[in-house]
């Protein structure tokens, strides 16, 4: 019988209830880890993004793939709630190994396209609040527990990478600053957890399969490519447990360090790690698009994944 690598690890995937956050806690599972899977959408009532998905499925799924998932309702905007959870991982676990600030959900509040004098600035903080204060207030009370040891894994999960920000508009000011904002998290956080021998990484999925860009298309993980017809270059896409394998190895990986600070994608992950996409495929989305959708060209993954 293989050892899971990750056995006995403790995780915090914070922002677990669906798209990439619920698979990277699904795949940490997988590898063996005990996952806390939070958000705020859960049997007991949705969140303002009005999904069916919960925070309880996603510990089921955990469960299922040979993980111990516990879900947490936390609303990662309220500090009091954030201490709560940090505290029961402490009372329960002793250790917390990988933080994963997955949190968003801000995606009902963005205006898109718009200049900043036309965006309502009551939904644009609003936006940035769930993009990035979330991610500074979970860290501020989940760090002081995974730097006990040395070896811990921060992940901030993003949208485009560093290069890919710094040097692209993101279809309106509030959205452009939240995607800029959590690589640079990363990046800082790095600097203050280097004396603790602990790593920090920005990481960022390509053209993601979420459950609600999978319902904007009109299809289904089991036939996705459907919507190819309507939008050729989606054949670039990803599933999300693919930037969850990506976290998983990451996790595994006694030389993680050589991450730290840095900005990455799960198709960079995959070729130095060596997993796949479920269907066999490493989809390089981020060269992609700079390299084939950006300059105009013809839909040909070829090459790409």
């Amino acid at each position: 019988m293989t050892t899971k690598p990750l056995t006995g690890k403790i995780a915090l995937v914070a922002g677990a209830t669906r798209g990439a956050g619920r698979q990277i806690a699904v795949q940490l599972g997988a590898a063996g880890a005990t996952v806390y899977a939070t958000g705020r959408s859960s049997r007991a009532g949705r969140s303002e993004m009005d999904r069916p998905e919960t925070i309880e499925e996603t510990a089921e799924l955990i469960t299922g793939a040979g993980g111990t998932g516990i879900a947490v309702r936390v609303d990662h905007l309220v500090p009091d709630e954030v201490r709560a959870l940090v505290e029961r991982i402490d009372a329960e676990q002793g250790r917390l190994d990988v933080l994963v600030n997955d949190i968003w959900g801000g995606d009902p509040l963005v205006t898109w396209e718009k200049p900043v004098w036309e965006q309502p600035l009551d939904a644009g903080f609003r936006t940035l609040r769930l993009a990035i204060d979330t991610h500074i207030i979970t860290s501020h009370f989940a760090l002081p527990l995974l730097i006990r040891r040395p070896g811990g894994l921060v992940v901030e999960i993003g949208d485009g990478t560093k290069a890919y920000n710094d040097e692209n508009y993101r279809l309106s000011v509030f959205y452009d600053l939240a995607k800029v904002a959590v690589n640079r998290l990363a990046f800082s956080q790095a600097h203050e957890l280097t004396p603790h021998g602990c790593t920090a990484v920005a990481l960022t999925p390509g053209w993601l399969r979420s459950e609600s860009m999978l319902e904007n298309f009109g299809v289904t993980e089991e036939n996705w490519r459907d919507a190819l017809e309507k939008q050729p270059h989606f054949a670039i896409s990803e599933s999300p447990a693919f930037v969850g394998r990506a976290v998983a190895a990451l996790a595994a990986d006694p030389d993680r360090g050589r991450w730290h600070g840095r900005s990455v994608s799960s198709g960079e992950l995959a070729r130095v790690y060596g997993f796949t996409d479920l269907d066999g495929s490493r989809p390089d989305a981020w060269r992609y698009l700079v390299e084939v959708q950006d300059p105009g060209k013809q839909a040909d993954v070829t090459g790409y994944r």
